[in-house]
């Protein structure tokens, strides 16, 4: 549905990772740019663009499927058009088209940019657009953007991935490691606090390998402490890193840098050193504990979530205790669980002895009833303690039912607290005391202990105020995964970062 001006309206729907919804705000900047406005929820918007995914077996089937569902759309709404871009479109190229000839253009991950200019050569010339660069050529930071959150931004300070790991098609569809220049990531991040942004969090499918593209080991560690001297930032948080790359002076800079937040993503995939082989991590479990443990003696709050896969093939029942031995031991806050599935292009998809479905289902069963133990322990510590939450939106599904907020823990954790009687803004701080833990949040049930007012909650009030009087142009909430729910589409695969 076109907006009130007469310009045509948008919806871009993200599958995957945080690189993906990084890139989306591009996208949407972009097309915001070029005179289109963001699609109120009701009606069909003139433009739907799909940011896809790659990294899980059912994309494929998510991505047909929802291109099956706008086809009788786009038959009624005469001058629609569908975009499909991302990993899964640098990967499959000209086979989107012959699955689904009523997509009008197909872009990669190295020429968002082009967004724009596909579109109109497909109107004009009455025919699919497929354009896919083998090379990134305008890094995404230097494109407008339209940030989902007036408070809270990504910044991405490399893209592409060095790493062969047997079971990731990434390192093919995004390329290799390029890293930004540190003053052009302090510089954007300088800007976006003074636009009123407090918590920044710094993005790269292999983040803390920042720096063997410009020749230092110790970039990023140094571009976190550079950054924590930024006026105005309050909260520094980077994803997602990887243990082969993770050195002693990024710890050091983490406990040092007060508003470098002792929030840590370590992925772990697997727990047995003769899996971590055959995937090709260059690590062992001794490495990754070790990591571990050097965290916690630095940082004894710091809160540890991990990523693993269970069922990688020729994963033997012993293979798999020695994840759960890990589980145990590491004590992560919460983890993002896979069932493993193929991958057409990548070495494991071609492995021997892949492991029965029946089974691995069996052995997620377990993994997931040890972490959500383990989650529920870990956030009981909690109760009793005195937190100050940054206030989101859109974080609790419930809270105009419960008459609560909700927000993030300097650590990340989701905390819901009593709605306090005086105002409260996304982008404010309140101060709670911590009453009751669940696997996955926490609540605060008593009254609230004092309420911060901050330029990012001037910045939500303004962004806001400029939105009610121009309803086309309302921004989206914070950043998400999954498909926006005035479409009808399936929901998209979440998980962390898909280079890790």
């Amino acid at each position: 549905m076109s907006g009130d001006s007469g310009s045509k309206s948008y919806k871009v729907v993200t599958y995957g990772c945080q690189m993906n919804v990084h890139d989306s705000e591009r996208l949407s900047g972009l097309l915001e740019d070029a005179g289109y406005v963001k699609a109120d929820r009701d009606g069909d918007p003139d433009l739907v663009v799909f940011n896809t995914c790659a990294v899980r077996e059912n994309a494929d089937n998510k991505l047909y499927g929802n291109l099956g569902q706008l086809a009788p759309v786009k038959t009624r709404h005469k001058g629609m058009q569908i975009a499909v871009g991302g990993c899964l479109a640098q990967k499959d190229r000209d086979t989107i088209v012959a699955k689904a000839p009523w997509v009008d253009v197909v872009f990669g991950t190295h020429n968002i940019g082009h967004l724009p200019a596909l579109l109109e050569r497909a109107a004009v010339e009455r025919k699919a657009q497929v354009e896919i660069l083998e090379s990134l050529e305008t890094f995404p930071s230097t494109l407008p953007t339209r940030r989902e959150s007036a408070y809270a931004a990504w910044v991405a300070i490399s893209v592409g991935c060095n790493n062969t790991c047997t079971f990731c098609i990434v390192p093919a569809l995004r390329g290799k490691e390029e890293d930004r220049r540190p003053g052009d990531v302090l510089a954007e991040i300088e800007a976006l606090v003074g636009e009123g942004v407090i918590e920044v969090t710094l993005l790269g499918q292999n983040v803390n390998a920042y720096g063997s593209d410009l020749g230092d080991r110790e970039a990023f560690s140094k571009l976190l402490r550079a950054a924590g001297q930024i006026e105005g930032l309050e909260r520094i948080r980077f994803t997602s890193p990887h243990p082969r790359d993770f050195t002693d002076d990024v710890i050091a800079a983490m406990a040092e840098t007060p508003n470098v937040m002792h929030q840590l993503h370590m992925p772990l995939q697997s727990g047995s050193d003769r899996v971590l082989k055959a995937m090709r991590r260059s690590y062992r479990q001794d490495r990754f504990l070790g990591i571990i443990r050097k965290v916690r003696e630095a940082m004894p709050d710091a809160a540890i979530s991990t990523d693993i896969i269970v069922g990688f093939p020729g994963e033997t029942e012993e293979d798999f205790e020695e994840t759960m031995k890990v589980v145990r031991e590491a004590r992560f806050t919460n983890a993002f669980t896979f069932q493993y599935s193929k991958r057409p292009g990548t070495p494991a998809a071609e492995m021997d002895e892949q492991v029965p479905k029946a089974v691995v289902q069996a052995r997620y069963d377990r993994l997931i009833a040890l972490q959500e133990e383990i989650s529920w322990d870990e956030n009981k510590k909690q109760v009793g303690r005195t937190l100050e939450v940054l206030v989101a939106e859109g974080e609790g599904k419930k809270d105009d039912r419960t008459d609560r907020l909700s927000g993030r823990a300097p650590d990340n954790r989701l905390v819901h607290f009593t709605r306090p009687a005086e105002p409260v803004r996304p982008g404010d701080t309140v101060t709670v005391e911590i009453t009751y833990a669940a696997p996955h949040h926490l609540l605060a049930e008593g009254p609230t202990l004092a309420v911060r007012r901050t330029r990012a909650g001037d910045a939500w009030e303004k962004r806001k105020g400029v939105a009610a009087a121009k309803p086309a142009g309302v921004m989206l909430g914070l950043p998400s995964i999954g498909a926006p729910k005035a479409l009808p589409l399936a929901a998209p695969a979440g998980g962390a970062c898909c280079g890790d």
